[in-house]
């Protein structure tokens, strides 16, 4: 597990490009047959992802020790969003079939919790965000039925897309975690754009769906001190409540992102007009 720090939005305006990436930037989400996970002091929020290939693979008590707990989802929830093949994730022996771009939610208390693909060849990938839990709320699998689907934006800006909201109240109850995926139509660039900040939440996301030859330009800082992170194919930012969010890409392209927090509505979010911005 490795540990990330929070970053005051004063002392992000003094880092250089690689400082920047080694505080905000995730470089990698999916290794074979293995989890990786992220701990980010930032609202404690915990981003990886599994990928299992050959094998069956689960979160160890080791996790549940670093955490200071007994096992990794005791005073926990989690969230994961399927990219991949078909996949299986086993909640304290009840099986779910999760398949392409399905979600499931995981209250807190689950104990025993593994992952693995229908078929090698088409491994699953699941990302994943946790969110420290207050109260135990039942696992369930999302659907792409379940999916809440909103199309924002237009061709003219650049940045026709649709966000489909995986979990929120309306879908799934969860103590504070939030997670969808958007998707930029073709020839569309932008996303959250105009942009906006949350103070009340922080943010991650996750981008995909991009080939070698393109990148993501993802914005973050303060609405007048912004800076940029250049991120290529299933990378991950974490963004603090006091920056914005938001990104160009060379190509359209497809991201998660996830919120944890003081609340869970959606459109609490404190806009930030373009001309305004610098």
């Amino acid at each position: 597990m490795e540990v990330r720090q929070s970053i005051h939005s004063e002392h992000a305006k003094r880092l250089d490009t690689t400082e920047l990436r080694r505080e905000f930037l995730i470089e990698k989400i999916f290794e074979a047959d293995q989890y990786t996970m992220t701990y980010s002091h930032i609202d404690r929020i915990i981003v990886g992802g599994i990928m299992p290939v050959s094998k069956s693979v689960a979160i160890g008590t080791e996790v549940g020790k670093q955490l200071g707990v007994s096992y990794f989802l005791e005073r926990r929830e989690f969230g994961a969003i399927n990219i991949g093949g078909a996949g299986i994730i086993t909640v304290d022996g009840k099986r779910y079939e999760i398949g392409n771009e399905e979600a499931i939610y995981i209250g807190k208390g689950a104990k025993e919790v593994s992952f693995s693909s229908a078929d090698a060849a088409k491994p699953a990938k699941f990302y994943y965000n946790s969110a420290p839990a207050h109260m135990a709320y039942p696992t369930k699998l999302i659907t792409r039925a379940d999916v809440t689907p909103m199309t924002v934006g237009s061709a003219e800006t650049s940045n026709l897309r649709t966000i489909n909201k995986y979990l929120i109240p309306e879908v799934v109850e969860t103590c504070q975690l939030s997670m969808g995926l958007t998707k930029l139509a073709e020839g569309s660039l932008w996303n959250t754009m105009p942009t906006h900040t949350h103070e009340r939440r922080m943010e991650a996301y996750f981008y995909f769906n991009i080939d070698e030859e393109n990148a993501v330009f993802h914005m973050m800082g303060q609405p007048q001190e912004t800076r940029h992170i250049l991120i290529h194919n299933e990378q991950a930012v974490l963004s603090p409540s006091w920056s914005i969010h938001s990104g160009v890409g060379t190509k359209n392209y497809t991201f998660i992102w996830g919120m944890i927090g003081e609340n869970q509505t959606y459109d609490d979010m404190d806009h930030v007009k373009i001309k305004d911005i610098r």
